[in-house]
């Protein structure tokens, strides 16, 4: 009898100690298992296509895969779509959730987890991301295996994701997916979508988030969880199991809300960063803020008129399709208000900025020399993979006066080409006012925030 009360007594005991652990996780330690393990969409393919993409890749990448190991050829794989990889995780991605039966499910950090010089930082901007090829060349196999297109297969054929690596038309799969719900929820194939203005932006740094009370670039809607619903919005996601995920994602905004930015990893010049920081308090904080123990964050919207950055931003979200959202249940039926007429961009929190490049909404500008040296951005620019600039702040890059000639689609979204359609990288003036060796010392004091 006293074998089987001890086995009794140690299997109470492993009851007690799981659901300690269970009652002990934070609503930011759910957020984020939540993001990493729970498929909120469909599948975009499975482990088979992702094995065979590289079949279908230009010659000189094609060859190289087929050269290298199993092991060496999925890394390829995630080198050339800036797949991340989960830290603490040599196999898991972080922007796909990977079902039990190997089908790989997007998630937020497709475009909210990247990596700075090499190293993969959660809530980071991906500013590797390559989903329109991804998604092209996933298509691509599938037809091969003769496998069903996904949602985002069919998507792509007629709304750009991406014409940039790095940059993603996610805007306007929000102004879709939201414009076809009533303000309950429900899916309705009949509302009219509006006209839709196509235009890559680069994803902010999640970190900041918690220093805001509205969101996104023209700070026009009210923080709140349900606002980062829209891009599960797909016809299959109805509204109960819309309304009954909310709790996921008072979760998330939680795991967000808890990030902290980066520190700078190499040698900062303390006494020059000091300068920097009373230069950058006398010319910058009334609209960035102020930074340390007494911070202060402002959230001031600048006019596009005095800003002068690319306004494709901001004039691709209409009136009409703002004034719907403040009837929506997003915004919780207007009690939590959105802005119809932000007239302008806000001036974002700079918090970690030394890790969030490139800059600017639309990821123009490469560099904060580049930012703070208006007249010395590059018109054509292409990035290495793991390389940071530790003099100019930012990626690491090689400029160009034309894009190469001859260069297939794909190609071609190597290289950030400022003349194209929402890519302008002119504005943001004001430092000007600067002489070289404040933009210097303001240069140093931005790696200390």
């Amino acid at each position: 009898m006293r074998i089987p009360v001890l086995l009794l007594m140690a299997a109470v005991c492993l009851l007690v100690r799981i659901d300690s652990t269970v009652a002990e996780e934070t609503a930011a330690e759910r957020g984020y298992r939540l993001l990493t393990t729970k498929a909120y969409l469909p599948p975009d393919f499975d482990q088979e296509v992702l094995k065979d993409l590289w079949k279908v890749w230009p010659e000189d990448w094609r060859q190289k895969a087929e050269q290298a190991s199993p092991e060496e050829r999925r890394e390829l794989i995630f080198s050339y779509y800036g797949i991340m990889h989960r830290p603490g995780s040599e196999e898991a991605p972080l922007g796909y959730v990977v079902t039990p039966e190997q089908k790989w499910v997007m998630n937020c950090f497709t475009c909210h987890g990247g990596k700075v010089a090499g190293t993969v930082i959660p809530g980071a901007p991906n500013s590797h991301v390559a989903l329109h090829t991804l998604t092209e060349d996933v298509s691509k196999v599938k037809l091969q295996q003769l496998k069903k297109l996904s949602h985002m297969d069919l998507a792509a054929i007629g709304i750009p994701l991406g014409t940039t690596h790095g940059t993603t038309n996610a805007v306007i799969f929000g102004v879709v997916l939201d414009s076809l719900r009533d303000p309950d929820m429900n899916f309705d194939r009949n509302r009219p979508v509006p006209s839709l203005l196509h235009h890559d932006m680069d994803p902010q740094p999640w970190w900041n988030v918690k220093r805001k009370s509205r969101i996104y670039a023209d700070a026009f809607i009210t923080k709140n969880h349900r606002a980062l619903m829209q891009f599960i919005l797909i016809p299959r996601n109805n509204a109960d199991k819309i309304k009954k995920w909310e709790s996921d994602f008072a979760d998330i905004l939680a795991y967000i809300e808890s990030l902290e930015a980066p520190r700078y990893r190499w040698t900062i010049d303390e006494k020059l960063a000091q300068q920097g920081e009373m230069i950058f308090n006398d010319h910058c904080a009334d609209c960035h803020g102020t930074y340390g123990k007494e911070s202060v964050y402002p959230l001031k919207t600048v006019a596009i008129t005095e800003l002068k950055t690319d306004p494709a931003r901001l004039n691709s979200l209409p009136p009409n399709y703002r004034a719907a959202l403040n009837l929506s249940w997003l915004s919780r039926y207007g009690k939590d208000p959105v802005v119809e007429d932000p007239g302008g961009y806000v001036a974002p929190p700079l918090n970690g900025v030394w890790a969030s490049a490139p800059y600017f909404h639309n990821g123009s500008v490469p560099t904060l020399w580049h930012v703070l040296n208006p007249q010395e951005r590059p018109e054509i620019w292409q990035r290495t993979e793991n390389g940071y600039d530790q003099t100019w702040v930012g990626l690491e890059v090689q400029t160009f006066k034309k894009v190469p000639k001859d260069l297939s689609t794909v190609q071609k979204r190597l290289y950030f080409d400022t003349s194209q359609f929402g890519k302008s990288a002119k504005g943001h003036n004001y430092p000007d006012e600067l002489t070289l060796e404040q933009k210097k010392a303001v240069l140093e004091y931005l790696k200390t925030l």
